[in-house]
């Protein structure tokens, strides 16, 4: 986590994150866009963590999906995103202690 001002300009969230995987990074927003529609339809998008916090046991079942020889999941979202989304989600949590 981002502690102070030195840390944060030595923190290249642009050039190391954004720059390495734009299209990874753009598959999962829309994965989050999906998601929200289902889980909060109406509502703006929003991760609501209350409503999911079994971010492993998830990720764990994407992954068999794909392992299994399924590249989508039912919504159209590929298995491959949802284990990046659940994987950034469960460090999101441990990061800020929000289980």
């Amino acid at each position: 986590m981002i502690k102070d001002d030195k840390d944060r300009k030595d923190t290249p969230i642009y050039t190391g994150f954004i720059k390495y995987f734009p299209n990874a990074i753009a598959e999962v927003s829309k994965a989050s866009l999906v998601a929200n529609e289902q889980h909060n339809k109406g509502e703006i998008l929003h991760w609501n963590k209350n409503k999911s916090k079994q971010e492993l046991d998830s990720l764990m079942r994407h992954l068999v999906d794909y392992a299994s020889g399924h590249d989508y999941d039912e919504d159209g979202v590929l298995h491959l995103t949802k284990v990046a989304w659940r994987s950034l989600a469960m460090l999101e949590r441990t990061l800020t202690n929000t289980f």
